[in-house]
């Protein structure tokens, strides 16, 4: 499986090619933080539990990756304290958008799909050049495919685990929050590290599945422009906007994996993670409050 094929939209540099640069919970669902230069910026907090506690807000922030912030958004940024950055991406994308982090900031690099065995970025980067060609290739549930196998490694990879469990840990530990986890566009390896917390924390399912697909509404308007060229040049817009959104079956195999290997969100974090049942109640005691 591609080691890259997290955040796609970032990887394929869609901006040179199509001329873009870039839960029904109670208390209401956390905002964006409407920071235009990093839409998919939002606090991972803000959900009610099955047993009726709180997922304390202003701890942990998702994102995409820190890269072209604007002043404004920069302002922001820094205005969340953050303590630490964790980086889920691969060598390559953070050499092309190396981060802008806040100030004061520790940066903690985790390229959580180093044992992925093959590179399929480039590949579909070059085809996604080709519209038609991208279209015959990897439209008909194929990129679907890929992405459903991409999610199975997010459990199930060593460097997953290692550099996910490096997260927990540290946030168990408290000492580095707040702090935000981001990818290329916060989609994918992001989106698994905050539906496997709120999982863990008891946030029901399907509102983590909402908290999951609230990726889509804040990006995909920005691509409305690069679609419609990709269809104009022959592809088939449905496979484009495959490469840039998540889909309800990604996080669905995901969670497969983890029953299938581990029985449950707990086996998973004491076995896949590393983070022990004294772990996980440090993380529980430190994101979960009565109200």
């Amino acid at each position: 499986m591609n080691r890259s094929m997290a955040c796609l939209a970032s990887v394929f540099a869609l901006g040179g090619m199509l001329g873009w640069n870039p839960a029904a919970a109670d208390p209401p669902k956390p905002a964006d933080l409407g920071a235009a230069s990093l839409p998919n910026l939002r606090d991972a907090g803000g959900y009610k539990t099955r047993d009726g506690l709180f997922v304390r807000t202003g701890l942990l922030y998702r994102s995409g990756q820190l890269v072209k912030v604007r002043p404004a958004d920069r302002d922001k940024l820094n205005a969340l304290g953050l303590k630490a950055v964790y980086d889920l991406r691969t060598a390559a994308e953070r050499k092309g958008a190396p981060d802008e982090p806040p100030e004061g900031a520790k940066e903690v690099w985790l390229d959580v799909l180093a044992d992925s065995e093959e590179d399929m970025a480039g590949r579909v980067n070059k085809l996604l050049k080709d519209p038609k060609r991208a279209t015959a290739e990897l439209g008909g549930g194929r990129l679907e495919a890929m992405f459903a196998t991409l999610y199975r490694e997010l459990v199930a990879l060593p460097s997953a685990r290692k550099g996910l469990g490096r997260v927990f840990a540290d946030l168990a530990e408290g000492d580095g929050l707040p702090a935000v986890v981001h990818c290329s566009s916060g989609r994918d390896r992001t989106g698994w590290a905050a539906a496997a917390l709120l999982t863990l924390l008891g946030v029901p399912e399907e509102v983590v599945m909402e908290d999951f697909l609230r990726s889509n509404d804040l990006l995909l308007p920005a691509y409305k422009k690069p679609i419609e060229a990709f269809a104009k040049a022959g592809g088939d817009p449905a496979v484009l906007t495959a490469v840039v959104s998540v889909k309800a079956e990604y996080l669905r195999a995901a969670l497969a994996e983890v029953r299938a290997k581990y029985g449950s969100i707990e086996g998973y974090f004491a076995e896949g993670l590393g983070i022990d049942a004294a772990g996980q109640k440090a993380l529980k005691d430190r994101f979960l409050t009565r109200g």
